[in-house]
């Protein structure tokens, strides 16, 4: 610790893009409890650059050099997911605590096997589920569980993953391949039936099918076009343990109508989530309800209550610190944020679609 914070160490900040440099780096910076310390990226120039940008006293070389100084508590891993895995081992190695980006693994097994090796080391871990720390969400599930509809009967939900469209950016080919376990049905889709099982429960069988309607798309600064296997038309249909039933669709890229809306019916009312995209985890969610004699929706607003992080702090940046918030309060806390055991579990989830569509049969979990 240092002068009683927790000390963080970020491997893969870009400064002027790049998710952590958006999210993790004015997070940690904000909170208390934090001591944001030092850098890696895959040169010392580049650390440094990011260093001095973010005023980040510690530039190093690499991830092993962060991993291995003494002065390092937490190791946050925001790097595209084919590299989670070595860089969580050496994190986990030497011996610190890891935050580390969602997906956990590029697929089940990897994930399983860091969780395994957390779990024998006795080491902190957490999963970027940040879903689960977003005030209106925690509001929502409040709302549920205090039986503001009633009963849950069913839920429908339609989304638009912004990835997998027509036109990409160059940062973003990775997404395209389905090799590198990043793309519309793990990200976004997968932020978004996590959350939905944290606040409805899980589920009891799933049927779902997956397919490629957009075999090829174009890069937005050369126009080469390059081919896609990854899936951008996700339908899953099931059942939760409680009995409500579940109709969920991502489609990839975005629409001119909407790019996000949840909504959950029960006996007594009717709960609904909407947001300009489809993003779950990062976009701006707007609340709204209805139940007895309420003729419609009406926007509902989040008792303060729910937000624990400094109001100056705005984005997508305020789920990612609210969970570093819960992450503070340590593993006992009664709502401790998801480790990566939680995360597996979520693997599993998707592992079990993907068999639902191939084979065609209704999954029981």
């Amino acid at each position: 610790m240092k002068n009683g914070n927790i000390s963080t160490g970020i491997v893969g900040v870009t400064p002027g893009e790049g998710w952590a440099s958006v999210t993790h780096v004015p997070a940690l910076q904000h909170l208390p409890g934090y001591a944001l310390t030092g850098v890696a990226n895959s040169s010392l120039a580049s650390s440094q650059k990011a260093a001095e940008t973010f005023a980040i006293p510690k530039a190093f070389p690499d991830a092993a050099a962060l991993c291995a100084d003494p002065d390092i508590d937490l190791v946050a891993v925001t790097v595209k997911v084919p590299h989670h895995k070595g860089l969580v081992d050496m994190a986990l190695d030497a011996g610190k605590m890891v935050y580390c980006e969602w997906p956990l693994g590029n697929g089940l097994a990897e994930a399983e096997a860091m969780a395994a090796k957390a779990r024998q080391l006795g080491l902190r871990t957490a999963a970027g589920l940040q879903a689960r720390s977003s005030p209106v969400l925690r509001y929502l599930r409040d709302l549920i569980n205090d039986g503001y509809i009633g009963e849950v009967l069913s839920t429908t939900l339609v989304g638009s993953a912004g990835i997998n469209a027509a036109v990409a950016p160059q940062r973003n080919i990775y997404l395209y391949d389905n090799q590198n376990g990043a793309n519309a049905f793990t990200i976004p889709f997968g932020h978004t039936i996590d959350a939905l099982c944290w606040i409805l429960g899980d589920f009891r069988e799933v049927a779902a099918t997956l397919a490629i309607r957009r075999d090829t798309f174009r890069v937005q600064e050369t126009g080469e076009v390059r081919p896609n296997d990854t899936v951008d038309q996700i339908a899953v249909s099931g059942v939760l343990q409680g009995g409500a039933v579940v109709s969920a669709h991502y489609r990839g890229g975005v629409s001119r109508g909407t790019n996000l809306l949840w909504e959950i019916n029960g006996t007594e009312g009717d709960l609904q989530i909407t947001a300009p995209l489809g993003h779950i985890q990062l976009a701006e969610l707007t609340l709204r309800g209805g139940r007895g004699d309420d003729a419609e929706l009406s926007v509902m607003d989040i008792p303060a209550k729910y937000r624990t992080v400094s109001p100056d702090l705005q984005g997508p940046a305020v789920t990612i610190a609210e969970a570093y918030a819960r992450f503070s309060q340590g593993a006992e806390h009664d709502d401790p944020l998801p480790d990566f055991d939680a995360a597996v579990k979520t693997h599993l989830l998707l592992d079990a679609i993907r068999r639902a569509a191939r084979t065609g049969k209704t999954i029981t979990l």
